[in-house]
């Protein structure tokens, strides 16, 4: 284990760059870095073979098991924090005495066929979180997400997630309709005028599949550009569902018509 001298000083630059990182989207843009929060989180990093740059623990941390066996696995430079300090970067209800600094992968190939799911302005990171670790179980390929979307990368939606980021390729602040003019399949939406029911649906083959935000739905340019308009069936009074329910039921009718999941 590579221990460093611990930080014990609010002033100290590595735990103000870890505060930034832990607290604003604009300085995890620039540095291109993030922080990974808990245990379970960075023992899916570990597992995906993700690259971390350095641990952050408490005193409290070390000396639970499981944080000490990530330590040993890790094989970066640790840095042993006080607690007032470590629970500034935490929004966890309590410590969990642990953290990664990791650097954001590059910006992947859009993809020109496949499974695509498109996020068209999903505000709410915990949503933000279910969607894609919905999508990394239901086999997409490539998730691309519009400029309104929560931070991809910000540790919320990296908690919800529970690891998706470390197997699913992400397109944050795209132009959902440039990529989609290279796309090779059609555009499917979870629409109410001249949708279809959802299970008489095809959803073979190449297809991108695009879910709106809370509330506002799909927005308008990309519901004239959807060829294939889908009705999830619901109880009489009930007119909407959760844009994660939605889309674990739209995703999962695709894994159905398919006999399985498949990466392309």
């Amino acid at each position: 284990m590579m221990l460093q001298d611990p930080i014990l000083s609010p002033q100290n630059p590595l735990y103000k760059q870890l505060h930034k990182l832990a607290t604003q989207r604009r300085d995890r843009l620039k540095l291109g870095m993030t922080l990974l929060d808990g245990p379970h989180l960075i023992d899916a990093a570990l597992s995906s073979a993700w690259p971390l740059q350095r641990l952050i623990v408490t005193d409290a941390g070390m000396a639970r098991p499981e944080v000490a066996g990530l330590l040993a696995r890790a094989g970066v430079p640790v840095h042993p924090m006080a607690d007032v300090l470590f629970a500034t970067l935490t929004e966890l209800p309590s410590q969990t005495g642990v953290l990664a600094q990791t650097a954001m992968p590059a910006v992947p190939v859009p993809r020109r066929d496949g499974f695509v799911l498109l996020l068209d302005g999903v505000q709410d990171p915990g949503n933000v979180g279910t969607l894609l670790r919905t999508a990394a179980a239901a086999g997409v390929d490539q998730v691309w997400l519009s400029p309104g979307c929560a931070d991809v990368w910000s540790p919320r939606v990296l908690r919800a997630a529970m690891g998706a980021h470390f197997v699913l390729p992400l397109i944050e602040r795209a132009a959902l309709g440039e990529l989609l003019d290279d796309f090779s399949g059609p555009l499917a939406a979870t629409l109410l005028d001249g949708a279809v029911d959802l299970y008489q649906a095809d959803l073979s083959g190449d297809l991108a599949l695009v879910l709106g935000a809370e509330g506002q739905g799909v927005s308008p340019e990309l519901a004239a550009r959807a060829s294939r308009r889908l009705r999830i069936p619901m109880a009489a009074g009930i007119e909407s569902l959760n844009v994660g329910a939605a889309a674990a039921i739209c995703l999962y009718e695709r894994v159905r018509q398919l006999g399985g999941v498949s990466r392309v």
